[in-house]
């Protein structure tokens, strides 16, 4: 679905939905399906695929391949007389023994075959995950939390101004306030405004609104959770980050329980890629790889030893 930036088709902004949808219901929240949610969803999606670095042929687009990798969880791979070898987005059917899919059916014009082909016979699967889905749910998962934490940065922001309130003898006096406000609050250094408003330096027309701006603004904090929750979701598909609260002293299996966590669950993604990828070099001899673009095993190695010698340094001091 193309993005909408015209605010008449979705997705929306989150201040327009919450605006005008669901009128009467003040405590209804949305997120899914806004231009926020979709923006953090691409660059979640973009962080995912960069953990690992592929080898493919020339001629096979990298963008087709590693969208319907890693959105629709698997990609068939098939050879044709007027094409050659080349990757398709495909869907599954049939089973065999153990209920896995032994077919696969792809819908392109430009293709033309008399029988679905069969996977291990003459086409290949190649896999993100055991159980063939893709990564969509964990992307959305995190943008939406993502998307809520900005939302609630912004209007907190947006909160903690501080505020006056205006006493116009008249609705003239009344938009020349808001006029004159207007142009201080754009970073003008001076406004005029006319004195038949009625005010004089011994009665204000206006007066602050007394609030604790202090107290109410937690941006920070805000920000403290928006990297929280891009390090777990860092975490989720395998790329090393800081994972661990900002202690004085962080206890070394904090470090080490945080490096295994990093890439456990991605190395079952690249060991389940590299099957397919091993099948499908074996079939059609093509040269296809996939490996760590930083593998966490190596990284968090080092880690955990510069880790332990600045333990040794502070017990020796």
């Amino acid at each position: 679905m193309p993005y909408s930036f015209e605010g008449n088709n979705p997705p929306f902004y989150y201040d327009y939905i919450n605006a005008n949808s669901w009128k009467g219901q003040p405590n209804t929240v949305h997120v899914a399906d806004t231009l926020l949610q979709r923006y953090f969803e691409k660059y979640l999606l973009q962080q995912a695929i960069s953990a690992f670095k592929f080898k493919l042929p020339e001629e096979w687009p990298m963008n087709y391949f590693l969208y319907i990798l890693y959105c629709r969880g698997y990609i068939g791979v098939i050879e044709t007389d007027k094409f050659g070898v080349i990757p398709q987005f495909c869907t599954l059917s049939g089973y065999n023994i153990y209920y896995q899919p032994s077919h696969i059916v792809i819908s392109n014009p430009l293709i033309k075959y008399n029988e679905k082909p069969r996977i291990g016979k003459n086409c290949t699967l190649i896999q993100l995950m055991p159980d063939y889905s893709g990564i969509m749910d964990i992307v959305g998962y995190f943008a939406s939390q993502l998307a809520m934490i900005t939302e609630t940065g912004n209007i907190n922001v947006f909160n903690s101004k501080l505020s006056y309130v205006f006493f116009a003898g008249s609705k003239a006096a009344g938009e020349t306030y808001k006029k004159a406000y207007d142009e201080l609050a754009k970073g003008s250094p001076m406004t005029v405004i006319d004195k038949s408003t009625g005010h004089t330096p011994d009665k204000p027309a206006w007066t602050m609104f007394q609030q604790n701006v202090g107290q109410n603004y937690i941006y920070n904090e805000v920000l403290e959770s928006y990297e929280k929750v891009k390090n777990i979701f860092l975490t989720e598909i395998g790329i090393p980050n800081s994972n661990t609260e900002k202690k004085e002293r962080v206890n070394e299996l904090e470090v080490i329980s945080n490096n295994v966590e990093v890439s456990s669950k991605a190395n079952v993604w690249l060991e389940t890629i590299k099957k397919g990828m091993k099948e499908t070099n074996k079939m059609f001899g093509t040269n296809l790889s996939v490996e760590w673009r930083i593998d966490p095993t190596m990284k968090n190695k080092k880690e955990d030893e510069q880790f332990k010698e600045k333990e040794t340094m502070k017990e020796t001091k």
